[in-house]
């Protein structure tokens, strides 16, 4: 992985597109930033596509789902929020100083607020709501895009230009969490992808190695001040010490060789093995489905192994070498009290992921639960997107590293994301430590 802490060098790395996907964006001036906004459109529009070809001719109906969105909501949402806080945000050049209830200008669509604001549409409502076609959808985006990138243009570039250009880092990587969501909603409803795209989101094989340890040591954790760190998301500060003990750790998440073991033990049929809510959740889903394994396995081998997980509608043999996916933090929880193991601490991992990664810790395959509930750093201020984090401290697990579906960019050892621990939806999986 890139080495997300080294500082980017102002005009000259500017002038690098390959930095576009990188994590070191978070420190980029606008002209990189100009380009990976136009990125992350074409990828957004890309995969748009493939809900276009599936499901147009059926006017984009898709079931009222609590993990899922309506496609042109989830698309217009993405132009809608680009524009709240950007062409219609007076206060845009304040940065993480801007008040967030300000008024702000009027959008270019007269229904936008009243379509796209996810803070006052109800998830539920949403699939009753008088959208716009997709055409007229996809040309509120370009509309929105052109402004944002003639807006960046004139933005402050010199010194201090964190403040100046934080809504327009702030828009990528929103964006970039709505294409990740997009590959995820596409695997909940069995869109089938076009060839190369499929194979872009297919976990590839590990390299197994034995466990690491990690020897003690006082880590610095959350990302320091914007004038060294560029961007930041308000769960990530204040960044502040901590005295983490020597650990051992798995070099790489546990496979599917590893989990088959699991469920070859009875791990699905022993109370003793999981935590009374997780207990509850698997009762629950057995009732319904039948549950022996995690989401959109058909067939998990006691003889002979074999893994056979449905991907975008087409069941597909996994590979033993390869990440367990589709794994809950229920389901992660029960595997390492049946390992003797446990899930790692969030600071645990990152000092691995900083220090190890020459020893062999790697990441970026799945997003990994970690045994950490979601809560603020001492200190914690939120910023003007207020509802990103505040609202889901104590209720949510974290989710370190970055998955097959996860833009480069967002894959930054400081990023935090977080779940409800029955999300099975999304492109998890886990590692342990040992007791």
């Amino acid at each position: 992985m890139p080495d997300s802490s080294r500082r980017l060098p102002g005009s000259a790395a500017d002038g690098h597109p390959d930095l576009i996907d990188s994590p070191l964006i978070r420190q980029a001036g606008r002209d990189v930033l100009s380009l990976a906004l136009m990125d992350s459109r074409n990828h957004t529009l890309h995969l748009m596509g493939q809900y276009q070809r599936a499901l147009e001719a059926a006017n984009f109906a898709v079931p009222l789902l609590a993990t899922v969105n309506p496609p042109l909501w989830e698309l217009g949402h993405i132009g809608w929020f680009q524009e709240w806080w950007i062409a219609r945000n007076m206060q845009r050049g304040m940065g993480t100083r801007c008040e967030p209830a300000h008024a702000r200008l009027a959008s270019i669509e007269p229904h936008a607020d009243r379509w796209w604001n996810s803070d006052e549409v109800a998830h539920d409502s949403r699939w009753s709501l008088d959208l716009p076609g997709a055409s007229d959808c996809r040309a509120y985006l370009l509309n929105t895009l052109e402004t944002t990138l003639e807006l960046l243009d004139r933005t402050d570039d010199g010194p201090g230009r964190d403040d100046a250009l934080y809504f327009f880092r702030l828009a990528l990587f929103h964006e970039d969490m709505h294409g990740e969501a997009f590959a995820y909603m596409a695997q909940t409803l069995g869109i089938a992808l076009d060839p190369p795209l499929r194979t872009a989101l297919t976990p590839g094989p590990m390299t197994i190695r034995e466990p690491l340890v990690i020897p003690a040591a006082v880590w610095r954790t959350g990302s320091p001040p914007a004038d060294e760190a560029g961007f930041s998301f308000d769960n990530e500060l204040p960044s502040h010490q901590v005295s983490v003990p020597e650990f051992e750790i798995d070099a790489q998440p546990v496979s599917w060789a590893q989990y088959v073991e699991f469920v070859d033990d009875g791990g699905y049929d022993r109370e003793d093995l999981w935590h009374p809510q997780g207990w509850q959740w698997l009762q629950a889903l057995a009732r319904g489905e039948g549950r022996r394994g995690p989401r959109y396995v058909e067939q998990i081998g006691v003889a002979s192994g074999a893994v056979t997980q449905t991907r975008f509608g087409q069941p597909t043999r996994m590979q033993g070498n390869q990440a367990a996916t589709h794994v809950s933090w229920w389901e992660a929880d029960a595997w390492c009290r049946w390992a003797g193991r446990r899930l790692p601490a969030e600071v645990e991992w990152e000092l691995a992921a900083h220090t190890a990664a020459r020893r062999g810790f790697a990441w970026g395959q799945v997003w990994e639960w970690m045994g950490t509930t979601f809560r603020p750093y001492p200190g914690f201020t939120p910023h003007p997107y207020e509802n990103y984090s505040a609202p889901w401290f104590g209720t949510h697990k974290v989710l370190k590293g970055g998955s097959f579906a996860t833009r480069a960019r967002m894959k930054h050892v400081r990023y935090r994301n977080f779940y409800l621990p029955e999300r099975d939806d999304i492109f998890s999986g886990f590692r342990s430590c040992a007791l």
